[in-house]
């Protein structure tokens, strides 16, 4: 790439070819080594401040794409605002990414911002490919030099590359997975999209342990993710994995979460705790799923209630104060438009999800430390869980004062993902908490987190509160769970966070032997958004 280069000029448009660049209507205003003649400071000229100008981007930008496809790091580097990251990101592109006969083509440019499309070859050991997208760059001002330059950023390079990325072309770390569900049915990223993440995930933990070969691959290798394949050029052997996910679920999971932007839902069997179905609709792609982190709100009530009736301060048959709003600590807490109730019995608290019932309990219970025990203990919360992929295992911190009250209601400090309360209601149902695996356990021996099993009296009084949320004409999920058939039972939520219009949307259920949960951030009342995309998931179990 560093020779052979034929320069031309043709009605104004630069063009590098024979391994090098396409500039479409852009002037050739400078060198390939960063040196310039018109908008960056030169020698005894003022220096320029402000936003760079239409000159100056054009000439910077032209430069770095034409040292970028000539295979000159050091020179398109000179022209970043991080010339040494820059040089090595370009260095490994073109060495240890092997990518050659680069050509890149610019779009119009939106003020400092230049899109450009990338066309090139992967070769490697007789081996090649095409390799071809779109990114874009930033010019900016430099800082100390008040030169134009290229903010460096590792997506200019390729735009799923994140900071500690590097683009590898080599024998793939672990040989290619043919997961399959548990009747062992296969399960792709192209028939279920939201897998893509985990599968990746599995076959970085699992692939040297199951009979595969690798093959030769383009890679995103980094230190925070699972290794991503952009291009294949020799085919490996795939080994096969089983799952513990359920094809059927799966796909229901997939096509239930298209219904809302912004959610996420889990499917887990009470009996095992094995996952059938994990599946996110995410403009930001990420696993929220698995591992969010978020305030549960009402839905965390499940674990309040099991601490309550243990400390005998509440029970299904147990009026319960239930007003308007109730302070604690000198904070107010209301119920969803004010509504109150009198000499009710507390199960009708628990489906109408009545906040003040539970804020009216706290000072029985004189205990800031009680409702992460009982989260812990029972509900395995925080137990540092090894699901076989990564995942965030819930989190009922320490309180004090007027955060004690708030996270009995699932809010203050009090974080939790879609994973963690479909657990949560799986233990409800079983009345023993096992710890989610995606994988079996059996694979490779790890060792699961354990809990202590509800007593039973607490079991079945949790069992009867959700019921009734989830048939009596008063409860919040009743609407949601009305096509669920067996024996059923959920809990709804709704948590306020600062700056959103509107509150997240929980909701988590179950059926028979299957429970899930979901999360619609922004979504509004638990029954009305996350509510469908749970019901919608059990109806397939």
């Amino acid at each position: 790439m560093r020779s052979g280069a034929k320069v031309a000029i043709a009605g104004g448009v630069f063009v590098v070819a024979a391994g090098g660049v396409a500039f479409g209507a852009y002037e050739m205003v400078g060198g390939g080594d960063g040196k310039s003649s018109g908008g960056t400071h030169t020698q005894g000229a003022p220096a320029r401040t402000g936003p760079p100008v239409e000159d100056e981007i054009k000439e910077t930008s032209t430069g770095f794409f034409q040292a970028w496809a000539k295979g000159d790091a050091a020179g398109a580097a000179a022209l970043t605002n991080n010339q040494q990251g820059a040089s090595a990101a370009l260095t490994g592109f073109r060495d240890q990414a092997h990518i050659t006969n680069v050509v890149v083509t610019p779009g119009a440019p939106n003020g400092p911002v230049v899109p450009y499309t990338v066309k090139a070859d992967v070769s490697y050991e007789g081996k090649t490919a095409p390799l071809s997208y779109a990114s874009q760059l930033t010019v900016v001002r430099g800082q100390s030099t008040h030169k134009a330059l290229v903010d460096w950023q590792p997506s200019v390079l390729h735009p799923q590359l994140k900071t500690g990325d590097r683009l590898v072309t080599d024998k793939a770390q672990n040989p290619e997975i043919q997961a399959v569900d548990y009747k062992d049915r296969p399960l792709t990223k192209e028939q279920y999209p939201s897998l893509g993440a985990i599968l990746d995930g599995l076959r970085e933990k699992y692939g040297a342990k199951v009979d595969g070969t690798p093959g030769i691959e383009l890679q995103i290798q980094g230190n925070s993710a699972p290794a991503r394949t952009l291009i294949t050029l020799r085919k490996g052997t795939p080994g096969k994995l089983k799952t513990t996910l359920d094809a059927d679920v799966q796909a229901a999971a997939e096509k239930a979460v298209k219904r809302f932007g912004e959610s996420s839902v889990v499917a887990v069997k009470p009996s095992t705790g094995e996952i059938r179905a994990v599946a996110d609709n995410r403009n930001d792609k990420f696993p929220a799923s698995l591992q969010g982190r978020v305030a549960p709100g009402s839905t965390m009530k499940i674990v309040t209630s099991a601490m309550l009736i243990e400390k005998g301060k509440a029970s299904p048959d147990k009026p319960a104060e239930c007003p308007a709003d109730a302070m604690w600590q000198g904070v107010t807490f209301h119920n969803l438009n004010n509504f109150s109730m009198d000499g009710q019995p507390f199960s009708k608290s628990f489906a109408r999800s009545c906040n003040t019932a539970f804020i009216k309990l706290v000072d029985d219970v004189n205990d800031d430390g009680a409702l992460g025990r009982v989260a812990a203990n029972y509900f395995g919360i925080g137990q540092d869980w090894k699901v076989g992929v990564p995942s965030f295992d819930g989190s009922v911190p320490a309180s004090a004062g007027a955060e004690t009250a708030a996270a009995y209601i699932g809010q203050g400090k009090v974080q939790m993902s879609p994973l963690d309360m479909a657990s949560i209601a799986a233990t409800a149902k079983s009345g023993h908490f096992r710890q989610p695996v995606i994988v079996p356990q059996s694979l490779d021996g790890r060792q699961l987190a354990q809990a202590d099993p509800l007593p039973s009296g607490i079991a079945g009084q949790l069992r009867q509160l959700m019921h009734i949320t989830a048939t009596a004409s008063y409860g919040t999920a009743t609407e949601a769970m009305a096509g669920v058939d067996g024996d059923k039972g959920a809990k709804t939520g709704s948590a306020e966070k600062d700056g959103q219009n509107k509150s997240d949307s929980w909701f988590t259920g179950y059926s028979d032997d299957l429970a899930a949960a979901a999360l619609v951030q922004s979504g509004g009342h638990g029954g009305d958004a996350a509510g469908p995309i749970v019901a919608q998931v059990l109806r397939a179990g």
